[in-house]
């Protein structure tokens, strides 16, 4: 990686994102500190995807092998009649230049902090970050000192402290779709997701390591729940919900033993990306509904473009602007497509049975189009773009 100016950088969130831009920058030479406001780096155990945009990052980043130990190779997705259980396609994920991955989020964390601290990137948790101005002043929680940065990455998710000092007025809006997210043991299954659509509902089920199964439940609602994965919910309420699904979906809910739901939020995709020293990645700048699994493979993009377009040059402002130019198109185009998929997924009467035939026929005739209709996304390789 070229090295750029030895830059002061401060990362305030230790998600996903964050990390992927602390090592990014930590490896062109800059000083990097991340600030997390949680007293240690973790995540509830629910799965992930990583798609062959993200995975061609984090190949450039060397972490291919190591990914590798912690993940299932995808070999297809397969849609499904939620309501008849009959499987209404089959279309093959593998063959491109990278795999598609599912794994467990706090694995991933795990080995992104690992090869950031490998870095020498210095982690301080439980720093709550109160306020971040556009010239990247930071303040902490109860006085406490901020690192000295040059940049400040807001990498701090849909409450992000500086999107509303760079886009003031815009407020997280409600979708009306919940989500409930939970894992089970259910080894031997094959490596495929499957998205179980029924009438205002879905389901997306896909294998992780050690024998588990990832499970994300979506309906829409008009009563809406908290964002966040934190709020507690009950398997009952869950099978309640899909009551009427194919038994063999009912019998995968009905092993869950735990799980928290999710109210659906967005803002749209954030109009200014960057102040003078400060800049948005990941959620912060454009938070995505769950139905492309492309939040994390978007903001570890972000990460990769930001950190390269700032070691290009000395300019910072112009590095910054750089970055916005490249990310948000793409961005916009991404949170889009997820947001046509919330309503592919839950079509009923006389548009469900079209789309499902559609699907059918296009599994027989040409299954290559399914996937290939989205090779300006999954074929994309940000660290050829800057």
């Amino acid at each position: 990686m070229s090295q750029g100016p030895a830059r002061r950088v401060t990362i305030v969130g230790g998600g996903i994102g964050g990390l992927v831009a602390a090592l990014g920058f930590a490896r062109r030479g800059a000083r990097v500190t991340i600030l997390e406001q949680a007293e240690a780096l973790r995540e509830i155990g629910a799965g992930l995807q990583i798609t062959p945009n993200g995975a061609a990052v984090l190949d450039r980043l060397g972490l291919s092998q190591r990914l590798d130990l912690i993940s299932v190779h995808a070999q297809a997705v397969l849609p499904v009649d939620g309501l008849s259980g009959a499987r209404l396609a089959r279309f093959d994920l593998g063959g491109g230049p990278q795999p598609y991955r599912f794994l467990r989020r706090s694995d991933l964390i795990e080995l992104l902090a690992s090869a950031c601290a490998e870095a020498g990137v210095e982690l301080r948790v439980g720093a709550r970050v109160t306020g971040i101005t556009e010239t990247g002043a930071v303040t902490l929680e109860r006085g406490a000192a901020p690192p000295v940065a040059d940049l400040v990455v807001a990498a701090d998710g849909l409450h992000s402290r500086l999107r509303p000092v760079l886009n003031p007025g815009a407020a997280p809006f409600f979708t009306g779709q919940v989500a409930w997210r939970a894992v089970i043991a259910l080894p031997d299954q094959p490596a495929e997701a499957r998205i179980w659509m029924l009438p205002g509902r879905h389901v997306v089920t896909y294998p992780l390591p050690r024998g588990q199964l990832n499970i994300v439940a979506v309906r829409e609602q008009r009563d809406w729940a908290p964002e966040g994965w934190t709020n507690e919910s009950s398997p009952e309420a869950l099978q309640a919900v899909f009551a009427d699904a194919a038994p063999e979906l009912r019998e995968i809910l009905e092993k869950i033993e735990e799980t928290r739901l999710w109210g659906l939020f967005r803002h749209e995709v954030a109009a200014r990306w960057h102040g003078s020293a400060t800049a948005l990645i990941g959620d912060a700048a454009h938070p995505t509904l769950p139905f492309l699994a492309q939040g994390a493979n978007l903001a570890i993009e972000d990460g990769w473009v930001l950190a390269a377009c700032c070691a290009e040059t000395d300019d910072l402002p112009a590095g910054l602007a750089r970055y916005q130019a490249l990310r948000r198109p793409r961005v916009v185009r991404a949170v889009a497509e997820a947001q046509a998929n919330a309503r592919r997924y839950h079509f009923g009467g006389v548009m469900r049975i079209a789309a499902h035939g559609g699907l059918r026929l296009l599994s027989r005739v040409a299954p290559e189009r399914f996937v290939r209709r989205l090779d300006w996304l999954y074929k994309h390789d940000a660290t050829r773009s800057v």
